[in-house]
């Protein structure tokens, strides 16, 4: 059996002193759940599939690369849209990107999915249910077949037909405790809202007993579905193309091969940069980190703290930051030419563990499949249907595995 420390690692830390606090504040959140649950505050279904894609937890548990795995799933066979809040843009109210959008109009992480898959329609909007409403109504974007919902578990106005619940696999949230103490935003039964459940950042090697273990200690209901995932990292990309120099080669190389001699910069602004750092610490010689917080704005200080941190490492060295604060890095006036030249973004892939990649695809498949009218998933269907079928393109959709 494995022990608890295993599964945790060293990134749950509880505040026992303020759990007092964590008491008043889940009694609100209870009271607000109880009021969705009575009806008295209203959850809203749409005829166009839904997913949504959260978590329970304050920091990252990989949302955005989870988002980017169901788009490349689906873009080739619907047509795929992604509503996200938009955190700390400096717009206000729906937004459909375009070509001039940037990180300062939809935010950090629709920026990212709005230049890896330009042929999307990415859209920011508070208010999820307006922007559902505006994707829907031909106005903005035509025949959207499914909308991806980012970072919305907790926004209950909307009714997800699949609702992905992630848990990062070190802050298991069956261990943690609710803000200010721990790092639930939510008790741990909110969990049981959830159709499919993935444990995330998992170690490539997760044991099968791992795997049972897990399954044991999180309890869930027959009709919710279980998975793990890990990322892997893609080739590092050059931040400032034009600037790089011989190093550009390193990009065509794997991962340990470039890092092999390299002291690294880790430069983040991210909720959980631990899991990154102790990654990376495999593959370099050496890695300095160097966090903000999440979403950070980088600032004249801080653009000093970084061409000064990054002067004073011994050669050969390199500065590796994530895909998200690239978009931001990217606007930053100030950066040394050296800190340009040895400036790489690292992404990452998210990879379901366990052979069930291929279970896991076929419950997002085969539910936009049921609900779509317009995507060639759709089509593929009712070209096996016979001529004299009753099937209306208008009956009402199935919306949750509940129901299936």
């Amino acid at each position: 059996m494995i022990s608890k420390d295993r599964i945790e690692g060293d990134l749950i830390s509880i505040n026992k002193k303020l759990q007092p606090l964590s008491w008043l504040y889940g009694l609100g959140v209870g009271f607000r759940n109880l009021l969705f649950e009575m009806g008295i505050l209203k959850s809203r279904s749409y005829s166009t599939p839904v997913i949504s894609v959260g978590n329970i937890t304050v920091g990252g548990t990989g949302k955005t690369p989870h988002v980017e795995y169901l788009v490349r799933l689906l873009k080739d066979k619907a047509k795929v849209a992604v509503l996200s809040r938009g955190y700390k843009r400096k717009t206000r109210g729906f937004v459909l990107a375009g070509e001039e959008a940037t990180a300062s109009t939809i935010g950090d992480e629709p920026y990212q999915m709005k230049t890896k898959f330009p042929d999307i329609a990415v859209a920011v909007d508070k208010k999820r249910t307006r922007g559902i409403e505006r994707l829907t109504s031909g106005e903005y974007v035509k025949d959207i077949d499914v909308i991806l919902l980012d970072d919305a578990f907790q926004h209950r106005y909307v009714k997800p037909g699949i609702n992905i619940l992630l848990v990062d696999y070190h802050r298991l949230i069956i261990y943690d405790t609710l803000l200010p103490a721990g790092r639930l935003r939510e008790p741990v039964k909110s969990k049981d809202r959830a159709d499919i459940v993935i444990v995330t950042k998992c170690p490539k090697d997760l044991k099968p007993m791992e795997f049972r273990v897990i399954t044991k200690a999180m309890s869930l209901y027959p009709y919710q579905k279980l998975f793990f995932s890990s990322h892997e990292f893609e080739g590092l990309r050059p931040v400032f193309p034009t600037n790089q120099n011989t190093q550009s080669s390193q990009i065509s190389q794997t991962l340990s091969e470039a890092l092999a001699d390299q002291h690294v910069l880790l430069l983040t602004g991210i909720a959980s940069p631990e899991q990154m750092l102790n990654d990376l610490k495999g593959y370099a010689k050496a890695v300095t980190p160097l966090a903000f917080s999440d979403h950070h704005r980088f600032k004249e200080n801080d653009v000093k703290q970084i061409n000064e941190t990054f002067s004073a490492l011994p050669s050969p060295k390199m500065i590796i930051t994530t895909e998200k604060d690239e978009t931001r890095l990217m606007q930053v006036e100030g950066l040394s030419d050296e800190v340009k030249r040895c400036l790489y973004a690292l992404p990452i892939r998210i990879q379901i563990l366990l052979d069930q990649e291929e279970s896991f695809n076929q419950c997002i498949i085969s539910y936009v499949r049921k609900n779509s009218r317009n995507s060639i998933l759709a089509q593929s269907k009712d070209d096996h249907k016979p001529k004299d079928s009753d099937y209306s393109g208008n009956r009402p959709r199935t919306i949750s595995f509940r129901n299936n």
